[in-house]
C-alpha cells in the first residue's frame, strides 16, 4: 500500500483492488478490470482506477475538462458516455504527484454517474 500525508487531517492510500471491477451505463459494459488500484483519500468516497487496456473507447469521447487536485495533481483527461457528451463520467491523471504513481494513466468512474460495480471478490 502506497501512503501519503497532504497534512495530518487528510491522507490518501492507494492498493490494488481485492474485486473484480465493472462500470456500467445501462446495458453496456464500460470497463471491466481485475487489475484495478483502489484510492482511499480523507472525507471522500474510495474511487477505483482502471488500466486503460480496460476500457471500452468505443462507449467514451473526450471532453475539454480540465482539473487540479492539491492532493493528486492534474487531472487533464476526462471521458463523456458518446449518447451524453456534456456529462463526465471519467477522469485520469496522467501524471499526477509521484507517491501516487500507482494511478499514473489509470482511469476512474463517477459512481454517480455510471454504475461501479465491485462485488466479486478475486481470488488469492
Amino acid at each position: 500500500m502506497s501512503q501519503t500525508t497532504a497534512e495530518s487531517t487528510h491522507s490518501v492510500t492507494t492498493e490494488p483492488a481485492a474485486h473484480r471491477v465493472r462500470v456500467t451505463a445501462g446495458d453496456q459494459i464500460i470497463a471491466d478490470s481485475v487489475r484495478a488500484v483502489v484510492l482511499h483519500e480523507t472525507n471522500h468516497a474510495d474511487r477505483y482506477y482502471l488500466p486503460r487496456d480496460d476500457v471500452d473507447w468505443s462507449l467514451l469521447q473526450t471532453t475539454e475538462s480540465r482539473t487540479h487536485c492539491p492532493v493528486k495533481g492534474d487531472a487533464d483527461d476526462y471521458w463523456a458516455l458518446t449518447t451524453d457528451t456534456a456529462t463526465d463520467v471519467a477522469w485520469s491523471y496522467p501524471n499526477p504527484f509521484d507517491y501516487l504513481q500507482s494511478i499514473a494513466g489509470y482511469v476512474a468512474f463517477y459512481s454517480e454517474r455510471v454504475r461501479v460495480d465491485a462485488d466479486e471478490l478475486l481470488p488469492h
